[in-house]
């Protein structure tokens, strides 16, 4: 029999209980593994366990492929109507809405973050992204294209890839399961998903959603297990024809380097960053304070676009910085079930323990520790929210994606000067500019390498507003009309109306 988890949530901010299969998604139903091995699922917040889900195999990727293809050829791709899909999205974001609370809860679970962020942000945010793609699902439309000839016709037809593999992490689990699927789903394809290991729960919850939702066995399968075994499967599989990821650009690089070697499938990269928050002179510095806050400390550092280099103009540095780090002290750090608490766990000990690590690496490298640097408390993986200043550029805190509640303030003379540092990094996936001057922080925002740029705010997301880097921070977009290029194949059709040779 299929793992199971029942749990009973009875916290200051949630009260209520969950229960669902945690076995393998193939084909409709929960099934084990192929071994009957399992993974322990582990909160980050006490450091127990609060479960285990099967782990799968290639094997395992191998039955999801064949259920994902059967469901293709027959109940969904060219078969399902573009209304259908609708509908069926459609109906998959009202049991989301109807269950919203309770996939808040599971998020808070094995991810560690806070229940008001889990509700307001990633929850709400995947419900309108299921509901935005339910409205393009039936108006995928090609083009007639003229001809010289009167006698030719030509048009394009936007046709389903096929089976496609989707792997996601950790950091965003529900958000980044919507953002994968809700694409895929709406132009047609079939998709084999493999969750973080970390983090499965709310991607497992989703599947019993689905088949609720009335979508056909075999369109959504899930495999849960560890990126070297499920994620090599889905990247090198021969009968997957699209790999859509999103994680780190170290193992994005092995992902397209599999698809090239394997039947060189289309790809889709969304990497890390490193990302410039430039504060001007003229800004609203109360305002820039805020939203420096909440770009660099979201999510408790861990998100790709993290504004975790804070550039500030040598005029109003010492003000800024004196803001930045009263808002910072502010920060509540704790159990993410509590009332009031901005910041939990990070999400691992490893990834504590890299965290912690980057701190060390900028004490010894020079930089000047202004705020935080320790662990708080005995039990979970906490943090504090950490300030660092003096950084030179050449050291790793300023280079490297850190992935935790750790930034640098660094000063900057004028326009010249922080566009050259902003862009000198081999990421460019988004930054954000404060100014008053609208031609300014227009113009700054032309010149920054990178594929998003926020004026006057940050980590603001629309499920209409593409998401996606320059550089190493990936390839194609999420969100957005962009999302949906990544998942059909353009097939020209040229007719003769009467030509003769």
């Amino acid at each position: 029999m299929p793992t199971h988890l029942s749990y009973e949530f009875n916290t200051p901010v949630y009260k209520g209980s969950t229960s669902f299969e945690t076995g393998l998604f193939i084909d409709g139903k929960f099934v084990d593994g192929s071994t009957g091995s399992t993974i322990d699922i582990i909160n980050p917040a006490t450091e127990q366990i609060i479960t285990s889900v099967s782990e799968g195999t290639t094997a395992d990727v191998d039955a999801a492929v064949a259920a994902a293809q059967r469901a293709y050829d027959t109940v969904w791709g060219l078969n399902a109507s573009g209304l259908a899909r609708s509908n069926l999205l459609w109906k998959l974001a009202q049991a989301m809405e109807a269950h919203a609370d309770e996939l808040s809860a599971i998020e808070v679970l094995d991810n560690g973050k806070t229940f008001g962020w889990a509700s307001s942000t990633d929850v709400a945010l995947s419900i309108n992204v299921v509901k935005y793609y339910a409205g393009w699902a039936d108006k995928l439309t090609g083009q007639t294209l003229e001809q010289t000839d009167s006698k030719l016709l030509a048009y394009t037809r936007h046709e389903p890839i096929g089976v496609v593999g989707q792997i996601i992490p950790w950091n965003f689990p529900l958000l980044m399961f919507v953002w994968k699927i809700a694409p895929a789903l709406a132009t047609g394809n079939t998709i084999v998903l493999k969750p973080s290991e970390f983090t499965p729960l709310t991607a497992l919850r989703m599947c019993t959603l689905i088949n609720e939702s009335g979508f056909p066995p075999g369109v959504v399968n899930v495999v849960t297990g560890y990126g070297h075994t499920v994620g090599v499967a889905i990247s090198s599989h021969m009968a997957i024809q699209k790999v859509a990821f999103t994680g780190s650009t170290l193992v994005g690089r092995k992902i397209m380097e599999a698809a090239a070697r394997s039947n060189l499938k289309a790809v889709t990269l969304e990497l890390g960053g490193k990302s410039p928050n430039i504060i001007f002179d003229d800004a609203d510095l109360e305002q820039a304070v805020k939203w420096a806050t909440h770009g660099l400390f979201w999510n408790h550092g861990q998100a790709c676009c993290a504004g975790s280099r804070i550039f500030v103009q040598a005029s109003v540095y010492d003000s800024f910085l004196e803001r930045f780090t009263e808002k910072a002290k502010q920060i509540k750090v704790g159990d993410p079930f509590d009332k009031g608490v901005d910041q939990g766990p990070q999400i691992s000990q490893n990834q504590f323990d890299r965290v912690m690590g980057y701190i060390e690496s900028g004490k010894n490298d020079g930089a000047k520790i202004h705020l935080g640097g320790g662990r708080v408390g005995n039990e979970g993986y906490y943090i504090e929210p950490t300030i660092f200043v003096d950084a030179k550029p050449e050291m790793r805190i300023v280079k490297e994606e850190i992935f935790g509640p750790v930034g640098v303030v660094i000063r900057f003379e004028d326009e010249e000067d922080v566009i050259r540092q902003a862009n000198d990094t081999m990421y460019g996936l988004a930054a954000a500019v404060f100014s008053k001057d609208i031609n300014r922080a227009i113009e700054t925002a032309h010149k920054l390498k990178t594929g998003t740029v926020w004026v006057n705010c940050y980590n603001n997301f629309h499920p209409g507003i593409p998401f996606g880097g320059f550089k190493q921070s990936g390839i194609g977009r999420e969100m957005g009309e962009y999302a949906l290029h990544h998942y059909t194949n353009v097939k020209a059709v040229h007719i003769n109306l009467g030509n003769v040779l």
